[in-house]
């Protein structure tokens, strides 16, 4: 066994895992740097509603999910091929989606999507990014929502977006309604 492939392989894996981190963090924060961070700068991405540069794809990405009460974005099983010498690697990842949105009449609605992204990842100036991606929808379900009892129990921490979850703010000394978002 050479320790230090095994070390550089093990590095190259910590980091593309940032990487794929970072994009669905941006996402559900609605952060677009950290979103944007993810991504080599003249990088490739398609999800099949629009294909383009990481900067053009994050500000649609960004816009669409604005439009939205909330979402959550989670990652599953993260299959790479890593050649951490030539700073390449290529992955599928699986990944669960909910969307809240807003019915024709006025409801909430839970958009659930799976799928998975294959992707190729570089090592640029240090810097392991994804460098293209395609994501592929496995299913997609458009159902009422039913979480109510988020609005009725007002004890419950509630997530937010844009800067006010509590995961970024982490002010301790917020009010205790549960409403943080």
């Amino acid at each position: 066994m050479d320790i230090e492939k095994e070390v550089a392989d093990l590095v190259a894996r910590r980091e593309i895992t940032r990487a794929i981190h970072a994009y669905m963090r941006g996402q559900d924060r609605l952060d677009r740097d950290l979103q944007l961070s993810s991504f080599h700068a003249d990088a490739d991405v398609d999800c099949g509603l629009l294909r383009g540069g990481p900067e053009t794809y994050t500000d649609f990405a960004q816009s669409f999910l604005a439009s939205m009460k909330g979402s959550q974005h989670i990652i599953g099983q993260i299959d790479l091929e890593v050649d951490a010498a030539a700073g390449t690697a290529s992955g599928e990842v699986y990944f669960f989606a909910w969307h809240r949105l807003v019915g024709e009449g006025g409801e909430d609605r839970d958009l659930l999507m799976a799928g998975r992204y294959v992707d190729d990842y570089l090592r640029r100036d240090g810097l392991w990014a994804i460098q293209r991606r395609r994501e592929l929808i496995d299913w997609a379900r458009d159902v009422p929502a039913a979480d109510a009892i988020l609005r009725e129990q007002t004890t419950i921490h509630l997530s937010g977006r844009d800067g006010r979850d509590f995961s970024q703010t982490r002010d301790w000394t917020a009010g205790t309604s549960g409403r943080d978002g």
